[in-house]
This record gives C-alpha cells, structure tokens and sequence, in this order.
C-alpha cells in the first residue's frame, strides 16, 4: 500500500506543478500589441494647458463644499460614462476647471452643467 501511494505521489507532483505553472507563465507572457489602436498618449495636448493641478488647489472650505457637491451629484447620474464619473475636479478661489476623458460633447455639457449648479453660477 505505502508503494502505490509513493507511486501516486511521485505522478501527482509534476502533475500539479504543471497545473500551477502554466497560468502564471500566460501572465508573464507580454501582450499583442495592435498596430491600429496604439496606446493613447496625452503628453502634448497636457503640456499646453494652464489649469491647475491637485498639489496647486487651495484646501479653503468653500472650495472643498463646492467640490463635494459636484462629486455627489456626478456620482448619482447613472447616465454617466466611466471615464464622465471619474472627471478630475478643480476649484480654486470658487473657479471650477473640469478635466479628463468624456464620450461625447453631450457628457460633456451634462458635466459642465453639474459644476455651474453646484457652484451656483451659470457659465
């Protein structure tokens, strides 16, 4: 009995290695990369603009109430896309600057609307 069993294990431990290795050399195996839908890069379009970034934005209360509000009213909008719900916001001295990714010029409107009801001024 002890035999069979040394026999058995003897099989079951290459086996398992083998089930075990085999997923993480697929993870370790580089991507396909697509000729047609390159990686997005912003570094152009990011570099020319003067709007301010999260280490430049005041920490005042206001700000932060008028930021609050946007972010809640962003979030309850299931209408929004991914990238429209993860906008990043900035507001300094009550001006608000929204930036990132949006699906269209519809989200986009949707979005500005937001800040200027939450803000409390029509831009």
């Amino acid at each position: 009995m002890n035999r069979s069993l040394f026999n058995l294990q003897r099989f079951l431990l290459p086996l398992g290695s083998l089930a075990l290795g085999v997923p993480l050399l697929v993870i370790l195996v580089p991507r396909h990369v697509d000729a047609q839908h390159p990686a997005p890069n912003n570094t152009s379009i990011n570099k020319d603009r003067m709007v301010p970034t999260a280490d430049q934005q005041k920490m005042n209360r206001s700000d932060r109430a008028i930021t609050q509000k946007i972010r809640k009213a962003i979030h309850h909008d299931r209408s929004l896309s991914t990238n429209g719900r993860n906008i990043n916001i900035f507001i300094q001295d009550g001006k608000v600057t929204l930036r990132g990714p949006v699906r269209s010029e519809e989200e986009k409107g949707n979005l500005e609307a937001k800040a200027a009801s939450a803000a409390g001024q029509k831009t």
